[in-house]
Order: C-alpha cells, then structure tokens, then sequence
C-alpha cells in the first residue's frame, strides 16, 4: 500500500511539471521565436593570415520581442558581434562572424552558440573553411 502511493506520488510529480512547463510556453504574454535563414555557411578555401566574415540574417517569427543574450565560439579566432537591441515580432536581425584564419590550416569548423529568451533558447551555428597555407 505504501509503495502505491509513493509510485503515484511520483506519476503526478511527473505530470505536475508538464502543464506547467506548457503554460509557460503559451502563457498568453507572447513569445519570441528565433529563425535563421541559414544555420552553416561554407566559405570554401581561404588563405592562412586572412580575416573573413559571414553575416547571419535572422527573423523573429514568435509575437514578443527578441532579445539575444549571448553568442559564444569555443575558439578565440571566431569571434561572434551581433546587436543586443530587442528585435520586433515580425523584424530581421543580424549576426555576423568573424573568423581569423592565422595559425590555421586544413579544413576548419567552428560552432557559435546563440542564446536568447526564444522559444527554442540555444541555436547553433557553424562556419567552415578551409585555409591553405602557402609554402614556397
């Protein structure tokens, strides 16, 4: 008998934390929702020692205003700039990346982490190049 009510106890732990995790989604206040026209860019082959940049375009879908919190790369030579104004339900924003390709070779992937208050929180991103080097 005890341990039925604490199986139960546990269902309903369970089931308690769905309807609230659901209202928090659709709560009525609105919601961003943020949607990049491209998730991976290739910048095909690069020179060793060059700087290259790529600009993310994205979109607010959600109805709430969308605010970036933070964009992050593993590697200090890729470095994320983006605008932390809130960005209008309906509106575009931009992400642009740089990438500095000194003491690189060989085909390079670098992952940027985006972060905000949209319904799918975390977005990643990823560029790649291959830099070559030229040896005389």
């Amino acid at each position: 008998m005890i341990l039925v009510a604490v199986a139960t106890s546990n269902c309903g732990h369970g089931k308690g934390k769905e309807p609230a995790d659901s209202f928090s989604k659709t709560d009525g206040t609105g919601r961003s929702e943020i949607i990049f026209r491209e998730y991976q860019h290739d910048f095909g082959k690069v020179a060793e020692g060059e700087k290259i940049s790529y600009t993310f375009t994205f979109d607010n879908k959600g109805t709430d205003k969308l605010i970036i919190t933070s964009a992050t790369t593993t590697c200090g030579c890729t470095v994320p700039k983006y605008d932390s104004k809130p960005i209008n339900p309906g509106a575009s924003g931009t992400l642009e990346v740089v990438f500095d390709t000194s003491g690189r070779s060989g085909i390079q992937t670098k992952t940027i982490t985006v972060k905000s208050n949209a319904s799918k929180p975390i977005v990643l991103l990823k560029i790649i190049a291959e830099v070559v080097t030229n040896n005389k």
